[in-house]
């Protein structure tokens, strides 16, 4: 039998028992914490690695991003495709394939290889070894080889080779990016397809002189080392990462990269140039090299111009995946390549074959089709475009027109100066913006009041009148200084206003016009794109009638970085004065494209290497010997009457003969006792 005492100490817990889960049940109503099933259902989708790679701090966090659509359900690198498919399904959502992230080491030579500052006997990390004056190579930015990354990679994806720096196994990586984020020198990092045609090279790279000084960014290095191996077909896919026209280029490029050679610095250039051709003559004899082309997107763009640049433009859209359309003017694609270089430099079968490379990838390609003849901006929109790409080339480009007499122009009330001096416009709006001007700034408006214009408002850079260069009584027009213009606005076939900045105010501000006309020999490229929004602001699939659409140039190129707006001083002719500088135009007009379809931003990183930049470099080399260039051979009078090429390209002995004269350099770094 219980005693009163051992009764009253029961119920006495029981009692408190009754009031704390009382207590515990309000209180888990008051601070209960709503899960969202979806969260939890990706949440335990996804495989619990927590590597970051996703851009979030762990798998929960990027769980409530996904379903909250601030990340895509085929974020979550270590997962791979089947966990995507997975995650879309959970969320009811499509999603595109996507070609896969891989570790890329970017240094060539080990701290044992390479020159050094002094021992280093500490901490066997990279980090540690890096707060002592940057480690101990002399090169600012090299790898120090102590395995900070292979020790960081969750996945096991990376070991340290014979030669003192990581490799990376292309089946365990996953892309998560750690290794990335530990490298104190940033030298690790993720590549793709993708990232490959987007990449800008900044101060981080360790890119050589040659490599440097290519307006295309090829890898000269790597493709030289592959034909002194005998890797032809390798080489090849090297140069096409960054050069849709390799047989072309290979013939007529100025090549600026062997004025950089640090070979110079011994006796003479490597030749590059003909190195380049001697791969893409042995790919014509032989069977093309297709380059790596990412998932297809079905996003469609348009290109307007089937020159260099616009040809340029869809090979690198199409690499990157999207459906592209050229649509020419003339009856031939090729632009200038076609028209202004003599037979014996650049044969027309050479300019065929590349241009079937490209449209090999799937680019489609319309001849003899003439803007706001054929077709216009905003019908190309309207049939589900995601952007047109206006590309009709350098001034020189205008001898190409098929037709002198009339003008047509892919947008209503975009024109420029030289035509509507010449009274080639049929009509101006009312309200006319003119961008630039100059000394005949005062005939200029003369010409748009004749053409029906109510008001004209020039747009210039300068500071005054003086500056600008402005002759002539111009008290029938508006002038605005200081005025970069960013982009201009449209609705249906017409344009409606133009968004300029202020140089001193730095203040956005929008001008009304339904004219356009540009003081310069060309068109600037511009990028066309919708602006279908619905209530809540975000995009829809839904085309609306008449189209809205924004209009924007690419980003420019690094040696014109700093500076803001259409028609940067030198912008005219940056790109235009070499085919190679075009088709680098080409490209960063399609990284344009496929940023702004991915809502990323358009512009360079801020470490972007240039022309203004500081790097390190060597005045002398050491350890080389010198050795004479092979000479390219050149056809004689008796061939050239015959039809025959100028120069008749290196045979194979002499190619690899060639290539071993590269001294495979880095930053700093060089390969001594070459020859």
């Amino acid at each position: 039998m219980l005693d009163a005492g051992m009764v009253n100490a029961i119920v006495l817990m029981a009692v408190l028992g009754c009031i704390i889960g009382i207590c515990l049940a309000i209180a888990s109503r008051i601070f209960y914490v709503y899960v969202d099933p979806k969260v939890e259902a990706v949440e335990n989708a996804l495989p619990g690695a927590n590597c970051g790679g996703c851009g979030f701090p762990g798998c929960s966090a990027n769980a409530e991003a996904i379903v909250a659509g601030k990340s895509a359900p085929n974020s979550c690198v270590a997962g791979g495709p089947e966990l995507a498919e997975t995650i879309a399904a959970l969320l009811g959502l499509s999603i595109e394939a996507k070609e896969p992230d891989i570790a890329e080491p970017g240094c060539t030579y080990s701290v044992k290889e390479a020159a050094q500052k002094f021992i280093y006997e500490g901490i066997q990390d990279c980090r540690a070894a890096a707060l002592m004056l940057g480690g101990m190579k002399t090169c600012d930015i090299g790898c120090l080889g102590l395995g900070t990354c292979v020790r960081a990679c969750p996945f096991g994806a990376l070991s340290m080779g014979k030669n003192g720096l990581p490799v990376v196994d292309p089946e365990a990586c996953t892309g998560c990016g750690t290794c990335e984020r530990v490298c104190p020198k940033h030298i690790i990092k993720l590549s793709s397809v993708t990232r490959r045609i987007l990449r800008e090279y900044t101060t981080d790279d360790c890119i050589a002189p040659c490599r440097r000084a290519c307006p295309a960014g090829i890898n000269i290095p790597e493709y030289i080392r592959k034909i002194a191996q005998g890797d032809y077909k390798g080489s090849l896919a090297v140069i096409k990462e960054r050069l849709p026209f390799p047989t072309v280029i290979g013939r007529i490029c100025p090549r600026f990269c062997e004025f950089e050679c640090r070979r110079n610095l011994v006796d003479e250039p490597v030749a590059i140039n003909g190195l380049k051709r001697f791969v893409a003559d042995f790919e014509k004899k032989n069977e093309r090299t297709r380059p790596f082309c990412a998932p297809e997107t079905g996003r469609k763009i348009a290109i307007i111009g089937g020159g260099v640049e616009g040809l340029s433009a869809a090979y690198f859209s199409a690499r990157l995946g999207h459906s592209p359309l050229v649509m020419e003017a003339s009856d031939a694609l090729g632009g200038l390549l076609r028209k202004a270089i003599a037979s014996e430099r650049l044969p027309m079968e050479v300019l065929d074959y590349d241009i079937d490379g490209i449209l090999d990838l799937g680019v489609e390609a319309k001849t003899g089709k003439i803007g706001g003849r054929d077709f216009t901006v905003d019908s190309l929109l309207a049939d589900n475009f995601r952007a047109v790409l206006l590309a009709t080339g350098g001034w020189d480009s205008r001898q190409c027109f098929p037709d002198r007499t009339a003008l047509q122009s892919p947008i209503g009330g975009m024109f420029l100066l030289i035509d509507a001096l010449k009274n080639r416009i049929p009509q101006c709006g009312p309200r006319v913006a003119i961008i630039g001007g100059g000394n005949i700034a005062a005939q200029a408006t003369e010409a748009c009041k004749a053409a029906g214009a109510e008001s004209v408002t020039f747009l210039l850079r300068e500071h005054g009148p003086e500056e600008a260069g402005i002759n002539g009584d111009l008290s029938g027009a508006a002038t605005i200084f200081d005025a970069l213009v960013e982009r201009f606005y449209g609705v249906g076939n017409s344009v409606s206003q133009v968004q300029y900045r202020s140089t001193v105010t730095g203040e956005p501000k929008m001008l009304d016009a339904d004219t356009v006309i540009f003081a310069a020999g060309r068109f600037p490229e511009l990028i066309f794109a919708r602006q279908d929004e619905n209530q809540e602001g975000r995009e829809t699939d839904v085309i609306p009638d008449p189209v809205k659409w924004q209009a924007m140039p690419p980003y420019k190129e690094p040696s014109l970085a700093d500076c803001q707006g259409l028609f940067a001083k030198g912008e005219p002719l940056s790109d235009m004065e070499a085919a190679i500088k075009a088709i680098n135009a080409g490209r960063r007009a399609a990284a344009s494209i496929h940023m702004l379809m991915y809502g990323d931003p358009m512009q360079l990183p801020e470490n972007v290497l240039s022309q203004n930049s500081v790097f390190q470099t060597v005045t002398k080399v050491h350890g080389v010997e010198s050795k004479p260039r092979n000479i390219m051979p050149r056809a004689s009078s008796t061939q050239l009457e015959a039809g025959m090429e100028l120069e008749t390209g290196f045979t194979e002995k002499t190619a690899r003969d060639e290539a071993a004269r590269c001294l495979e350099c880095g930053i700093i770094c060089y390969k001594h006792r070459a020859a």
